[in-house]
This record gives structure tokens, C-alpha cells and sequence, in this order.
């Protein structure tokens, strides 16, 4: 079967992604990949496949293998792996870790995670730890003192837009035997390669700015070494348990991610100015995003992060649920509605999607900025604040 010609090497993850990660099909000369439909393949007369790549398409896709091999080249790994979903990719890490191991997890990241990671480990006997990667010693030193089989991280982490130093505790893993897994969701590899911070796995729900159109639903991970254990669970977990990407969804993937480096630069501009503006307003106790000054770990995001700090904040309304619920329904141009990272701008009010233990307070709102223009997004705040 002849292959897909490759891109000449070294070339700007711009351009790999504007071609889709690679050129033209060599069968037809499209430039747009086919979107695969048969769900098994032939054998020859002895038994053997037709085509050695091809026995079921659970595991065995061609458009599953270009757009897994862009995402890795983005990543700076080895390999990737498309799962149906965001969660399903979690919990396909999550799995890697044996009953009677432990598990580490950072504290306050999106409550989807930590609700099912409380679960499965309550189920599977896993000890599940949960510390606060704001205090960096106390979380590298709970490394060193439980040697937990793996180390989760959330950078930035949702709705807190806490960001944590992947570098040091990715060294403090390696001295304690321990995996490094991070889901970089928020940041997208454009902006946050974690692989070359020293993570051993990085997550992402293609759902969100990957895709970026929210017209599907999908996650990936990446390994920065395709011969670690876990990552062959990972896999296996994959293929076995079948939590796949269908082929339609895979196609809407890899056409979103032609335009990924666009939508990240707007996306990055139009957050900075929203941000630099709601830090001033007199009705808005804080805003939580690492690209502003007044973050607490600005100067860390500034060292790890590359061409801008995402696209997602949240803004503390001052007063309390009341007020947040006044300003999320006063606005126009922001769709109030549950996600992140597509081109249009969301507003969400965390407390009434999660509620009670989830440790969202009652006045945050979370912004999902997506690509309008900047001033119109500015100019719908301001007339929602001003309902105040």
C-alpha cells in the first residue's frame, strides 16, 4: 500500500499542522486524508492480511496514525494514542496504576478528574493522594515520602489556573522511581510541551482547543518514551478496552488542528486583554490567569509556558453567587455554556455545574476566551459588570 509522503523534517509546527502532518494521499493525490469506514480487512489465501497495518479498526486506522503522528511531533514524544474522549483518555492513565499502588494527585484541578479518580482508586484499592502543588516543597516532599507509583498534574490546572513546576518535579519523580503524567487541556502543546519538562505522559480532551470547533468529543496521550510500561498499558487499554475515536471524529480532529496555531495566537491575544482589563475593574475581586503580573506563579508560567498563557481564566465577581449569576446572564457575546477552547467565548459559573465539595466558589466565573475581536469581547464584559 504506497504511504503518505512525509514532510521534508525540521519544519515549523505551523506548517506540520497547516498540512495536516503530512502531504498529499498517495492514491488519489487528495490533499484532504479519506475518512476510513470499514471496520475489518482481508486475508490472503494463507491466512495472512492483506495489509499487515490492517486486521480491525478498533486499533488499526490509518487516520488514527497520521493525526496520532502529528500530535506526538507537536508534543516532542514518541507516540500518541486518540481515545473517544478526554475522560476516557484519563482514565486510561489512571488504569496504568496497579491495585496496592498509589496514586498522587494535585489538588483543585477539574472536578471530573478528581470526582473519577476517587472513585476508580477507591474501587481498585489504589491510594489515592491529593496535596497542593501551590505549596512546591510540600508537593515534592510528599513525592519523596509516599513514592507514589504516579504523579498527576493539571498545568494550568481548571477553574484555579494554578500552574505547577513541572521541571522540578519531574526531577523529584525520577529520583523516587515515580511517572510524571500532565494534562496540559488548557494549554494546548503549542504552549506547554511537558515531555521536555521531564513528564512521562501528557494528557489533552481533544475536545476542546485541539479540535476547537465544539462539534466533537475526544481526548489523546502521548508518551515521551514508547517502550515505558505504562504507556504499553496505555495502549493496551486503548485497543482492548475500545474506547476509540470514531473515523468521522478523527477527521474533524485533524482538519481543527490545521488551523490550531491561528486560533492559539488569537486566542492568546484576546485572553491577555481581557484579563488586563478585568484586573482593573472595580466590580471584579480577581482574576485567576498566569499571564498577568499579579499571578503567583507568573514568573514559572513565563519559564514554561511559550507564545502566550491559554485562552482560559476566572474572574471572582465581587459579592457572591447572586452577583456572578447577574453578570453571566447580562452578557451577549459570550454563550453561557460548559466547555473550552473553541472559537467562540464562554462564560460558566462553576458552582452551579459542580456544587457542593467541589471547592468552587459561588462568585468565579470561568471564561473560555475564544476568537472574536477583542474589543467586542471587552465591550460585552463592561455592560455586564455595569448590571451591577
Amino acid at each position: 500500500m504506497p504511504k503518505t509522503p512525509p514532510l521534508a523534517p525540521g519544519l515549523h509546527p505551523d506548517s506540520l499542522l497547516a498540512h495536516g502532518g503530512g502531504g498529499h494521499d498517495p492514491a488519489t493525490g487528495a490533499v484532504v486524508p479519506p475518512i476510513p469506514t470499514a471496520t475489518t480487512f482481508v486475508r490472503d489465501e494463507a491466512y495472512a492480511p492483506v495489509s499487515p497495518d490492517h486486521v480491525y479498526s478498533r486499533d488499526d486506522n490509518a487516520l488514527y496514525r497520521k493525526t496520532e503522528g502529528l500530535i506526538a511531533a507537536l508534543e516532542g514524544g514518541a507516540e500518541s494514542r486518540l481515545f473517544a474522549s478526554g475522560m476516557a483518555a484519563i482514565a486510561a492513565v489512571a488504569r496504568s496504576v496497579a491495585p496496592g499502588g498509589t496514586l498522587l494527585v494535585q489538588s483543585g484541578i477539574y472536578w471530573g478528574t478528581t470526582l473519577f479518580l476517587r472513585k476508580l482508586c477507591a474501587r481498585n484499592k489504589v491510594a489515592l493522594i491529593e496535596a497542593d502543588a501551590g505549596d512546591p516543597q510540600a508537593f515534592l516532599d510528599e513525592i519523596s515520602v509516599t513514592r507514589p507509583d504516579l504523579v498527576w498534574l493539571e498545568v494550568p490546572s481548571n477553574p484555579f489556573l494554578q500552574v505547577a513546576d513541572i521541571k522540578s518535579i519531574s526531577e523529584r519523580c525520577r529520583q523516587a522511581g515515580t511517572l510524571l503524567a500532565v494534562d496540559a487541556t488548557a494549554a494546548t502543546p503549542l504552549i506547554l510541551k511537558p515531555l521536555a519538562l521531564g513528564a512521562d505522559l501528557v494528557m489533552h480532551s481533544a475536545t476542546k482547543a485541539l479540535n476547537g470547533h465544539s462539534d466533537l468529543l475526544g481526548g489523546v496521550v502521548t508518551s515521551a518514551d514508547a517502550g515505558n510500561k505504562a504507556w504499553g498499558l496505555v495502549k493496551e487499554e486503548r485497543k482492548l478496552a475500545g474506547a476509540v475515536l470514531g473515523s468521522f471524529e478523527t477527521w474533524l480532529l485533524l482538519r481543527g488542528l490545521r488551523t490550531l496555531a491561528l486560533r492559539v495566537e488569537r486566542m492568546n491575544a484576546n485572553a491577555m486583554a481581557v484579563a488586563a482589563f478585568l484586573e482593573n475593574h472595580p466590580k471584579v475581586e480577581a482574576v485567576l490567569y498566569p499571564g498577568l503580573a499579579g499571578h503567583p506563579e507568573h514568573d514559572l508560567a513565563k519559564s514554561q509556558m511559550q507564545g502566550g498563557f491559554g485562552s482560559l481564566m476566572s474572574v471572582l465577581i465581587k459579592g457572591g453567587k447572586a452577583e456572578a449569576l447577574t453578570v453571566a446572564g447580562a452578557l451577549d457575546l459570550f454563550q453561557r455554556a460548559t466547555s473550552l477552547g473553541g472559537t467562540e467565548s464562554l462564560v460558566e459559573h462553576r458552582f452551579t455545574i459542580e456544587g457542593e465539595g467541589s471547592g468552587i466558589p459561588e462568585n468565579l466565573l470561568r471564561l473560555s476566551i475564544g476568537i472574536e475581536h477583542g474589543d467586542d469581547l471587552i465591550a460585552d464584559l463592561d455592560q455586564a459588570l455595569a448590571c451591577l
